[in-house]
């Protein structure tokens, strides 16, 4: 009989009870004694020269502690925030990434760009004086289009980018491309829009900063995904000291998303303010400054082609992306739109040749970098829109176009024209499990019935594969307490996807250990030696292989405390189901006897050691691929152009499932964000002025329960090979596979309206235009 905690059980999160009973804590909860807050002012313009700034007034101002500008900045030899992606072989051409300043100092090259740092003894005495601070500004031409930036003429941002490109980048094999477009029978062809969205984790951005003057060193309490990372650009690139000197703490975390990755200007300003002032220091951002100040995600316009053969198959896949990186290059703003792109370009098929041209273009918005798949989601909606318009151009059935290409099980381990080995996948197997899950036979009866309802029916498809890349390594140890209790020390973040009882669950089911006994430390760069933190979907195929590790070790080691407590010798004990045996008899003692009695110190201790521990730095083998199949039925108001998605259904290849409950939460928050993209999320800034619309959640939609059905999710598990468990990251996957599937089933409903294609998202609006509204 299964363990109710063993791998594979559905177990609730044990951090549930905690937070919904409100008793999380934030980075906002935090209060340290006699801290100040913190303001920061920020620029009206998209582009514009700061001609003079007069903060005299607000220096004067009721309990102002310190007001800064970029000239004050610039005089106390801060760095900035970096693009810290090196530019590979791909690369055609790049230019020297300029550093996001801590504050603007000559000229703000986006709307919301922070001006000036005030600090007072209350937030609302900041607030006040920052509105006694006088600019004067010259406002200059700016560009917000992405397509526009490498227009002819298109206003520039930077002498070295007379073109606005950052990065031309070049990936694949363009002479065998043209060779497969010169054989080619038939040519699809689509040009797409994906538009710019926010992360928007329900956290807001927020940092706490101290510093101890007789230590010489800072110490931040922030929302991350990884504290090692936000201390390494802090204290090599804006503070130019040693590592040791700057201490970050994450408490719990609203939500990450690729957003909380790597640190902000505002994580370095209320260090350097506690510095300054002698005193704590806190900044939290409203909704409005997170949406202005936070980086953005997507926001590409593509041109692609797809070239088949007379049966339909993929002889070769051309992309042209323009992908805003927004006024300054962000930590991995460059590896998202190049590397992480091109990862996937080809998607789950097997089109052997590609070749792929991504133009990263500076624009007066704010910097764009990783969000919940971090590229891959990008090449996965080329992929699958150019698999519909190959459809169309083939006079195939959608289903039918893939089965012909899909890569079949039988050829895995499959190395992609990327450069990729695919190790596991059974991506015709799912595509056959989603149409069953989704009652895909039945779809034409629905669509004939919706349509005596004056409703428009629509089926999409998408099958999709995520690379998941992440960490390369992680550490965690394992720690037996003196009473007994096994504590892990991880280097992942949890911000929300369960790790404190994905960690539990491992121990109960690795060492038989009682679940509740476990305590997971993570998030503190002191107590934790070294960790990546989380990001790309990996923390259970790396940080999970780790700790089995670690646990194994520590297993190991506690036979030489057994084999004194059972008079037996080492070489005799056996370990299983959280006990040591005598080989071949019942005597028997249990793992928590054996962690307090390494605990006492006695004649043995020379010999045994002190203490129960051990820790584990696993190297990634390569990266795991989940895959899997979305099918999206929608219904569109024919006079109103309103789209009500009535069913959804995934069937995910997610490896090894550890707990079912878990992936079916973190498939549920993926679907949802991509169906918000693909609907209704937009991070518009008009284009000519550069001014941001969409600040404040009335104008930035985002996806509510009652626009969204009921999930119909199921899996077809094929094991890892590329880590112990067998398990492949879930985190990413939801998001990959819906927006093709969600814009799919729209093109589809509106077929008889002539429509092929809507660039999203597909407010109601756009859609009844499409139609022929006036």
């Amino acid at each position: 009989m299964p363990r109710k905690y063993g791998f594979g059980q559905s177990v609730t999160r044990s951090e549930d009870p905690r937070f919904l009973t409100g008793r999380g804590h934030y980075t906002g909860d935090v209060v340290l004694p006699g801290m100040a807050e913190a303001h920061v002012l920020r620029a009206p313009f998209g582009h514009a020269e700061i001609k003079s700034i007069d903060t005299s007034a607000a220096k004067a101002a009721p309990g102002i502690l310190f007001v800064a500008t970029g000239e004050d900045v610039a005089a106390a030899g801060l760095g900035g925030i970096p693009s810290d992606v090196k530019p590979d072989e791909h690369a055609v051409r790049h230019v020297v990434m300029p550093v996001r300043p801590l504050l603007a100092r000559d000229r703000v090259r986006f709307s919301g760009e922070g001006i000036a740092l005030v600090v007072a003894e209350t937030l609302e005495q900041a607030r006040d004086a920052a509105e006694l601070i006088e600019v004067e500004y010259d406002d200059l031409p700016a560009i917000a289009d992405t397509a526009g930036a490498v227009a002819e003429g298109a206003p520039t941002l930077w002498p070295d980018a007379p073109d606005n490109v950052a990065l031309e980048y070049r990936h694949g094999d363009p002479a065998a491309v043209e060779a497969g477009f010169a054989r080619a029978a038939h040519v699809a062809r689509v040009e797409l829009i994906q538009n710019r969205v926010m992360g928007m984790p329900m956290e807001p951005m927020a940092a706490i900063g101290d510093y101890d003057s007789a230590r010489e060193r800072y110490e931040l309490h922030c929302p991350s995904q990884g504290v090692h990372y936000v201390r390494r650009v802090l204290a090599e690139r804006v503070f130019r000291v040693p590592a040791w000197a700057v201490h970050v703490i994450t408490p719990d975390v609203g939500g990450g998303f690729g957003v909380r990755v790597f640190p902000t200007v505002e994580h370095a300003l209320v260090l350097w303010a506690a510095r300054r002032t002698g005193r704590p220091v806190r900044y939290v951002a409203e909704r409005t400054e997170s949406n202005v100040a936070d980086v953005h995600a997507r926001d590409h316009a593509t041109t692609a082609e797809l070239a088949l053969d007379e049966d339909g198959r993929f002889l070769a896949v051309r992309v042209d992306t323009v992908a805003a990186v927004g006024a300054y290059g962000s930590c991995h703003g460059l590896e998202v739109p190049t590397t992480g792109y091109a990862a996937t370009i080809t998607g789950v098929y097997r089109t052997p040749v590609h070749d792929l041209r991504v133009r990263a273009v500076f624009t007066n918005t704010v910097p764009t970098d990783a969000y919940r798949g971090a590229g891959r989601p990008e090449a996965q909606y080329v992929a699958e829109r150019l698999a519909d318009a190959a459809a169309d151009v083939m006079g195939l059935d959608r289903t039918e176009i893939r089965r012909r290409n899909l890569i079949p099980a039988e050829a895995m381990p499959f190395t992609t024209s990327t450069g990729y080995e695919i190790d596991s996948g059974d991506l015709p197997g799912a595509l056959d499990k989603a149409l069953a899950l989704a009652d895909a036979d039945g779809f034409e009866a629905r669509r004939a019935e919706a349509a005596k309802r004056g409703a428009l029916r629509g089926l999409g498809i998408a099958t999709y594969m995520k690379l998941n890349g992440g960490s390369p390594d992680e550490l965690v140890e394992a720690r037996f307490e003196e009473g007994g209790g096994l504590t892990l020390i991880v280097g992942s973040q949890n911000n929300g996807q369960g790790h404190d009882t994905m960690y539990a669950q491992l121990a109960a089911d690795r060492l038989g250990v009682p679940f509740e006994s476990v305590r997971v430390v993570q998030g503190d760069s002191e107590l934790v030696t070294y960790g990546q933190g989380t990001g790309g979907s990996c923390a259970l195929s790396t940080g999970g292989a780790a700790a089995i590790t670690a646990m194994d070790k520590v297993a190991e080691e506690g036979k030489r405390f057994a084999g004194q407590l059972l008079e037996a010798a080492e070489a005799d004990i056996e370990f299983a189901e959280g006990a040591y045996r005598v080989a071949g008899t019942d005597k028997a003692v249990t793992l928590a006897e054996v962690a307090r009695t390494a605990f006492k110190p006695g004649p043995h201790t020379a010999e045994l050691g002190f203490g129960l521990s051990a820790r584990h730095l696993w190297q990634r083998q390569g990266p795991t691929f989940p895959n899997g199949c979305h099918v999206c039925e929608v219904e569109v108001d024919e006079d109103t152009g309103r789209v009500r998605i009535v069913a959804y259904s995934v069937i995910d290849d997610m490896g090894r499932i550890m707990n079912p409950m878990l992936v079916e939460g973190q498939v549920h928050g993926g679907v949802v964000q991509g169906i918000g993209q693909a609907l209704l999320e937009d991070a518009r800034y008009e284009a000519e002025s550069g001014q941001f619309v969409a600040a404040s959640l009335m104008d930035y939609c985002l996806p509510r329960a009652d626009d969204l059905p009921n999930f119909r999710i199921a899996f077809h598990e094929v094991p890892c090979t590329t880590n112990p468990l067998g398990v492949k990251g879930v985190g990413e996957a939801g998001t990959t596979g819906s927006m093709p599937a969600v814009v799919g089933a729209v093109a589809d409903a509106l077929r008889g309206h002539g429509v092929s294609h809507i660039d999203m998202p597909l407010t109601s609006e756009k859609v009844w235009r499409a139609m022929g509204g006036a």
